[in-house]
């Protein structure tokens, strides 16, 4: 007999990790949906036992399928898997009718263990292993560059987060990472179009390097937020030059670090960081990356807005990746998504 599970993750990369972390002695017919909606729209079907949910997805996210699970009533257990590790997060999942909480990556025997717990899961190491419907290798997906990087920087962004929220005491409320290819001098346009009109904002800087992959990291911080974020990290004179440029360095250093120390972890290779340089303060931003405007070497940029719930901050993260890392990522590719080898 079967155990009906439901992968629901906007990411092809999380979907194809989930998949294969189940136990692999156990007997699985295997669906996937790429959000919140194609996810309800199967439970709603009863095509589900058990629904495996990320909570950071566009259109509609985790905590609003838990919440029409609920309203609902709707017959599945559901376990949420998310990159999103604030205390609070699961807290809050758990407070909607999520029967626990995974973080990603997902290690197997810590999965197992959790599915043994609730009586989903039972080994049988003398049992065959089946063949089940899409699990594995065997996953009906492929998983390019982008959707690669945006998983790695979904988990690395929950990991910055998380270090966030505990020591300022506040919920982050996070995005979908946003993966993009531009060229240097495109970048004035493109981050221009993404930042809020008649706001001048500040910037700091950080570059990186290791095992063959180096770039940018850069972080916008609107100068309406520099008030409000002095004061949450403790500090009493906020309208002081000097606290301005500290509470860019600390909030560098709290993202930079946190934020390339998960990519790291996750690609099993370390990233050193440069020193830190104030680009500018108070100035549009295209102003504030005028430096690149005359180069045009293809980057890839990973964008992350980060909210603090509550309060009118607006934190913007950016790493760029340059060409040269971007073909070494694209050679390695399916060693890093652990498809080498597999039969086509």
């Amino acid at each position: 007999m079967y155990t009906r599970i439901l992968i629901c993750d906007d990411s092809a990369m999380a979907r194809k990790q989930m998949a294969r972390a189940l136990p692999q002695d156990w007997n699985t017919e295997l669906q996937y949906a790429a959000n919140g909606r194609e996810a309800l729209d199967l439970v709603r079907e009863g095509q589900a036992d058990l629904l495996l949910l990320d909570l950071n997805m566009p259109d509609m996210d985790g905590y609003e399928v838990l919440e029409a699970i609920r309203k609902e009533d709707l017959p599945v257990m559901t376990l949420v898997v998310s990159g999103d590790i604030q205390p609070e997060a699961r807290k809050r999942v758990l407070a909607q009718g999520a029967i626990d909480f995974v973080r990603k990556p997902v290690k197997p025997s810590m999965l197992a263990d959790l599915l043994e717990q609730f009586g989903l899961y039972q080994p049988d190491p003398g049992a065959p292993q089946p063949d089940s419907r899409g699990a594995g290798d065997k996953t009906p997906f492929s998983v390019g560059l982008s959707d690669f990087l945006q998983e790695v920087a979904n988990v690395a962004m929950g990991q910055a987060a998380d270090l966030l929220a505990r020591l300022l005491d506040t919920f982050v409320q996070l995005p979908v990472p946003r993966i993009t290819t531009v060229y240097r001098s495109e970048l004035s346009m493109v981050l221009t179009a993404s930042a809020e009109q008649q706001d001048t904002y500040s910037a700091v800087c950080q570059g990186f390097t290791g095992a063959g992959l180096s770039g940018e990291a850069l972080l916008l911080f609107s100068d309406s937020s520099v008030k409000d974020m002095g004061r949450l990290l403790g500090y009493d004179d906020t309208d002081a030059e000097t606290v301005e440029v500290e509470v860019l360095m600390d909030m560098s250093s709290i993202l930079f670090g946190a934020f390339l120390r998960g990519v790291g972890e996750q690609m099993d290779i370390h990233l050193g960081l440069g020193q830190p340089m104030v680009l500018g303060r108070h100035r549009r931003v295209d102003h504030l990356v005028e430096h690149h405007n005359q180069r045009q070497e293809k980057l890839m940029c990973v964008e992350i807005p980060y909210r603090l719930e509550g309060y009118d901050i607006r934190c913007d993260l950016l790493v760029f990746l340059t060409e040269e890392s971007i073909n070494r990522l694209e050679a390695n590719l399916p060693f890093l998504v652990g498809d080498a080898g597999e039969s086509s």
